[in-house]
């Protein structure tokens, strides 16, 4: 227990958990530092590249929320309405409806806004014709951001509906 090895590496414990607790402690002070305005298309979309299931051919596109809302905006239904219309056309396809959130709230609450968002978008696409039974509807609440940035561009990005073909 006194050897040097034992007290090497006890000492850099303790040191990497104190400099992991005062990162996350930091990073807690953005949290709900923003009224959450302006609209995602406001400013340039990212990759998806992070997205576990995202669609790679961009037959599907994404569709957008104000700041906690699952309210399904004019600009977000007629995405949905081209999104009905590619899955009519390829009804072999499934889709997963994944609801996301932007990192201000908590984790349950953001799960909670994510599920409501995905299912506001599956809902739209089911009085669209969209077969019930080739949708299904997951959220990731603020787990998994488009754009991890911190700042107003970021959080618009990530307030979304992303739909994914499934297998």
């Amino acid at each position: 227990m006194g050897s040097p090895n034992y007290l090497f590496i006890k000492k850099n414990v303790k040191l990497i958990s104190t400099i992991l607790i005062f990162f996350t402690l930091s990073g807690c002070s953005l949290f709900g530092s923003s009224g959450g305005e302006g609209s995602p298309e406001d400013y340039e979309m990212g990759d998806e590249t992070n997205i576990p299931l995202a669609s790679q051919n961009g037959a599907l596109q994404d569709v957008y929320f104000s700041y906690d809302s699952s309210a399904l905006t004019d600009s977000a239904k007629q995405t949905l309405k081209k999104n009905a219309q590619w899955l009519s056309k390829n009804s072999f396809k499934s889709v997963v409806v994944e609801g996301h959130c932007d990192e201000r709230g908590t984790a349950d609450y953001n799960l909670a806004l994510g599920e409501r968002r995905a299912k506001s978008a599956s809902d739209y696409l089911r009085s669209l014709g969209v077969q019930s039974n080739k949708m299904s509807i997951v959220s990731y609440g603020s787990e998994i951001p488009l754009d991890p940035s911190h700042n107003e561009a970021a959080y618009a990005k990530n307030r979304r509906a992303h739909l994914a073909l499934g297998k």
